[in-house]
């Protein structure tokens, strides 16, 4: 079962549940697909919402390996999602959820300036 709490999510690929989670490695390694400086970079063109089909196959790639499965970029390109295009679209967009925040807080205790922090973990950086 995933942890929300250390940006793990679950996400099914032809027919298989895998955890995914962008470790520190693993966002260094989609700095370096991306060309971005670092991760501030990466939040903010991942904020744009405008992902490719790579974009989306370097993502799960990374979250996949991140979760310690041997895959490649590679690998990924064959593999299927429920709701096709969609589907992958979605585990990209609950991926980079879990780990830069912007979604749903589970933890209703955490009180509405929490939960700015959690939407926006990167406010006042820019």
């Amino acid at each position: 079962m995933a942890n929300r709490h250390r940006g793990e999510i679950e996400a099914q690929l032809d027919g298989t549940t895998f955890k995914l989670v962008l470790t520190l490695g693993a966002l260094a390694e989609l700095e370096d697909a991306f060309g971005d400086s670092d991760m501030l970079a990466l939040a903010a063109r991942f904020e744009k919402g405008r992902l490719s089909a790579r974009d989306c196959m370097r993502v799960i790639a990374a979250g996949l390996r991140g979760a310690g499965h041997a895959v490649s970029d590679a690998d990924i390109t064959s593999m299927q999602s429920n709701g096709g295009a969609a589907g992958y679209v979605d585990i990209v967009a609950r991926l980079l959820t879990a780990t830069f925040g912007g979604g749903p807080v589970a933890d209703q205790d955490r009180g509405e300036e929490a939960n700015a922090e959690a939407r926006d973990p990167f406010a006042g950086t820019s």
